[in-house]
């Protein structure tokens, strides 16, 4: 852990209080409105740069964010509410990719967006691999035909068969999809990717205890971000079922990753985009 120089210039400190406010571990304190705030223990600093953000005149200085990574913000650029609601109203799970590559820089942005993402305590311990190569493409569906295949093979089993459905119910539910999934893969189409042109995988360390929820809010960061740039992606549900099933990390050590796979996006440029949307179930709001 890298240890931080954290405090106050006094001198151009206008005493507004906003970095106290703002400090998720209480480490910034101001006595009364009169004085300048000031740091009363900067070993509790988790780096998050809420009060560097805040400040209005520079005065906190903190050395993990020096004067070149802070960047004031233009709010007449944001989009309005109409803009962002109609992005998540449109937003879909299109699948119909064409094969027409997705520019590296735009798969780029997609990256720093899902980078972006808030993660728990502000450990930051999220990465990304990034799979353009078809081979290693289809070794990831290859990969997930493989587990449900066993699964399938397991449910199956006349001996097994009256402890499982008593142990897990819910499982018999998928038997016809994983039949269906194994049927197609081996007439040569690809049921889990659907000739995904690319894939972002978000996995974080093993220790992470946060990192399942740190990886999907990234992968919604992405998503929306792939929305606004015309480029078509899905959840890899079945990759991400088949990893839990699985439970050995085969797939990270096939791909030379360290740590823990949460989350997968499937990439493609579409063939066409949605003329419409439609409206979801009512919404279930519980007031209190």
């Amino acid at each position: 852990m890298k240890v931080v120089n954290l405090s106050i210039n006094a001198d151009t400190c206008i005493k507004c209080g906003k970095c106290v406010k703002v400090c998720p571990s209480k480490i910034i304190l101001q006595r009364s409105k009169d004085v300048p705030a000031s740091v009363e223990s900067p070993k509790g600093c988790i780096s998050c740069g809420h009060c560097v953000a805040v400040c209005p005149t520079g005065s906190v200085l903190h050395s993990q964010f020096p004067a070149d990574k802070v960047h004031p913000i233009d709010y007449t650029l944001y989009p309005s509410a109409e803009q962002m609601m109609l992005l998540c109203k449109a937003r879909r799970s299109n699948r119909a990719f064409s094969t027409k590559p997705i520019p590296a820089d735009t798969l780029d942005v997609i990256l720093e967006a899902a980078h972006r993402a808030p993660t728990a305590s502000n450990q930051q311990q999220v990465e990304f691999t990034l799979i353009t190569d078809s081979e290693m493409i289809r070794l990831i569906a290859d990969f997930t035909i493989g587990v449900f295949r066993s699964a399938a093979k397991k449910l199956s089993n006349p001996l097994m068969k009256p402890v499982l459905k008593r142990m897990m119910p819910d499982a018999y539910r998928y038997l016809p999809v994983f039949g269906r999934l194994i049927n197609e893969h081996q007439k040569g189409n690809d049921p889990i990717l659907r000739k995904a042109t690319a894939i972002i995988l978000i996995h974080t360390p093993k220790t992470n205890r946060f990192g399942s929820e740190d990886a999907n809010l990234a992968y919604q960061n992405g998503s929306l971000m792939a929305e606004t740039l015309g480029v078509s992606q899905f959840y890899m549900g079945f990759v991400c079922s088949a990893i839990k099933q699985e439970k050995k990390g085969s797939l990270a050590k096939l791909l030379g990753i360290e740590g823990t796979i949460h989350a997968g996006m499937a990439l493609g440029m579409p063939l066409f985009r949605y003329p419409n949307y439609i409206d979801r179930k009512e919404i279930v709001v519980k007031k209190m």
